[in-house]
């Protein structure tokens, strides 16, 4: 069973830039992707940022161009950079594996505000 320890959440100002790291620990084989979701009140979860292990990736609309994800393979960690934050970026932010057997892992959320 994959475990996911997240960091990095935190306050930031529109426009700063904020980075969020996630973790892995247990298994790390058959991993087909790890990445972030996010869900703000009132809102639906949608997918922010996902990197498959071939090192596709994928972006929600809306962060494309602001976000990039990244990994550290020796580490088991992705990394989340987010520059020019809106204050609509508020939300709990979830990582998330996925394993090629067994349920899918998420984080605990790390909240993520932007504000002034």
């Amino acid at each position: 069973q994959v475990q996911l320890v997240e960091s990095g959440g935190g306050l930031v100002q529109p426009g700063g830039s904020l980075r969020l790291s996630c973790a892995t620990s247990g298994s790390i084989v058959s991993i087909l992707g790890m990445g972030w979701y996010r869900q703000a009140p009132g809102k639906q979860r949608e997918l922010v940022a996902f990197i498959t292990s071939g090192g596709s990736t994928n972006y929600g609309e809306s962060m494309k161009g602001r976000f990039s994800l990244s990994r550290d393979n020796a580490k088991h960690t992705v990394y989340l950079q987010m520059n020019s934050l809106k204050p609509e970026d508020t939300a709990v932010y979830y990582c998330y594996a996925a394993p090629a057997y067994g349920s899918p892992v998420w984080g605990q959320g790390t909240q993520v505000t932007v504000s002034s």
